[in-house]
């Protein structure tokens, strides 16, 4: 298995001075980089088919992981409520040990493969979902049965690991392969596969929101405001968007309950009900809204 290998130039590495394990550390991790340029072509297959399954109004997203790769996983999916208010009951965290293993260590739990295909069923996973399973080794039984069981009831099932020859890999619909090779640390994931993990997770996700509408122009334009910070951010974008002044921007942004995308077309010239149609009619889509013909006004 190539992340549990030793690196024969690292052997000495604990008697290094601190300057030069450090840097030796850094440049290991640089190999992260590397593996997940190489899985580009498999993420973006993965995307486009998660983001196809997510388009209904039912679809959920569902992280499944244990240990150092559950913890990276829960870590990616809390960010999607507030960057692109993505629903809290469209988002599924199913951790080997559950919540207490994120902040104590439950290792023995990643080799309940009953617990793993218990939590699927429990779930109620089924084929409006999507499931990513993350285990650097690809070995893990929790992940790999919670992966089986979610195929079998029909989910879009993805596979994330560091090892070219994970079952992991086979299980899933999508294989996402990050071959980052051996640790400076001797099986120590948590390092370069570690980071390989977040980097891929980090473009899956964004990825993903970005295909169904949640950003404009490279704006988050679903943020949510939940803070002055991000109700003056959510005020910029209107102006950004727009061209419109700051005054303006301002009124209609408040206007609109500081939902940035209801601000832009109420600044557009729509009125607020108005703007609320056409944003279900576009799913949400502030682009696609802005391209729709406007609704025809019937008489009384």
């Amino acid at each position: 298995m190539d992340t549990e290998r030793r690196l024969e130039r690292y052997r000495a590495a604990d008697r290094w001075p601190t300057e030069e394990a450090l840097a030796a550390m850094l440049d290991n991790q640089m190999g992260a980089f590397a593996a997940v340029r190489q899985a580009l072509p498999a993420l973006a297959q993965a995307v486009r088919a998660a983001a196809e399954r997510l388009r209904n109004d039912a679809g959920r997203l569902v992280y499944v992981g244990a240990g150092a790769s559950g913890r990276l996983a829960v870590q990616d999916g809390v960010e999607l409520y507030p960057t692109f208010d993505w629903p809290h009951d469209r988002l599924i965290y199913i951790v080997a040990g559950g919540e207490a293993a994120l902040v104590q260590s439950r290792e023995g739990a990643e080799d309940d493969a009953e617990a793993g295909a218990g939590a699927i069923r429990e779930h109620a996973i089924g084929p409006a979902d999507v499931v990513l399973g993350i285990a650097a080794s690809g070995t893990t039984a929790f992940t790999r049965a919670a992966i089986r069981t979610a195929r079998e009831r029909g989910a879009l099932t993805i596979g994330m690991a560091n090892n070219p020859a994970a079952p992991l890999l086979n299980e899933a619909e999508h294989a996402l392969l990050l071959a980052t090779g051996p640790e400076f640390l001797a099986g120590s994931t948590r390092m370069t596969a570690g980071t390989a993990q977040k980097l891929a997770l980090n473009l899956f996700s964004t990825q993903t929101m970005t295909e169904l509408g949640r950003v404009y122009d490279g704006l988050m334009v679903n943020v949510v405001a939940s803070n002055a910070k991000l109700v003056e951010r959510g005020r910029r974008m209107v102006e950004a968007i727009t061209g419109c002044d700051e005054a303006t921007a301002s009124e209609a942004h408040s206007a609109a309950g500081h939902d940035v995308k209801l601000a832009v077309l109420l600044v557009d010239g729509m009125t607020l009900e108005a703007a609320r149609r056409c944003l279900a009619r576009a799913k949400g889509d502030l682009r696609r809204a802005r391209d729709l013909e406007p609704e025809p006004i019937h008489e009384t």
